[in-house]
């Protein structure tokens, strides 16, 4: 039950985060999850199925609330579809322990982009329609295989190309559901198939994993009023220095334990 209520702790603080600002629930998720000894198979196949359920519960709210631009989701799904499957099957080929000083990287360097971003004014113009294809592929890919990006990515990257935030908000939280739900099934034929060797038994974290559904249905309907009463700066900064702090810390361990 500690694991279940730290992790709800960790689930609610995500998902408020992510729903404010269209990014971050993977990243922080795996950052601890990886801190806490977990191999980055089992990290992103854990977030992963978490995110089925918040990822549904945001992009229903983004549904009612009418944020959804539906041309450029059908145009940005597909791709993420494609790159997230293709993640979760070369994570699932290559051994966890080789490659989690590699995750850590990319998450610290991660967390700096966040940060970094909250000090640049975006530019205002047309999304191009040449960026949503490898920004979909590129965001679905390290979110599989890092267990988290898809938002820090794509949502990054369309409000810089102008997009408006109301809807590049709304429709990556949206496409994100079809993007989980994919690597989820990636995940799940790779063990049947025995394609993922080390897959270990995930019924060991299942406390984990209720604990960060439970944590992120529980904030998503405050997303709302965070995006009112909290400076958008000052969660980018928070967040960008938490997941820097986690994963370099991560990262020098993995160095002098070699």
């Amino acid at each position: 039950m500690l694991d279940f209520f730290t992790f709800a702790l960790v689930g609610f603080f995500a998902q408020a985060v992510d729903g404010a600002l269209g990014m971050a629930y993977g990243v922080i998720s795996s950052t601890v999850l990886l801190g806490v000894g977990l191999p980055p198979a089992q990290v992103s196949a854990s977030v992963h199925a978490a995110e089925l359920f918040t990822t549904a519960a945001s992009g229903s709210g983004h549904l009612y609330h009418r944020n959804i631009d539906w041309k450029l989701f059908a145009r940005l799904a597909p791709f993420g579809i494609i790159g997230g499957v293709t993640g979760a099957y070369v994570l699932t080929s290559i051994d966890g322990s080789a490659i989690k000083p590699f995750i850590t990287t990319y998450l610290a360097a991660l967390g700096i982009w966040i940060f970094a971003r909250s000090f640049r004014k975006l530019p205002s113009k047309p999304i191009s329609g040449k960026l949503v294809a490898p920004l979909g592929l590129a965001g679905g890919f390290l979110d599989a295989s890092g267990g988290g990006g898809w938002g820090p990515i794509v949502t990054t990257g369309l409000l810089g190309a102008g997009g408006a935030p109301r809807y590049v908000i709304g429709t990556v939280n949206a496409s994100e559901f079809l993007i989980t739900l994919s690597v989820s099934l990636a995940f799940l034929i790779a063990l049947i198939t025995g394609h993922w060797q080390d897959a270990g038994d995930l019924s060991n974290h299942a406390m984990s994993i209720a604990g960060l559904i439970v944590g992120g249905l529980g904030a998503a309907p405050l997303a709302g009023w965070i995006v009112r009463h909290v400076p958008e700066k000052l969660l980018l900064r928070a967040v960008g220095t938490v997941i820097c702090i986690l994963a370099i810390t991560q990262t020098v361990q993995q160095v002098f334990a070699a």
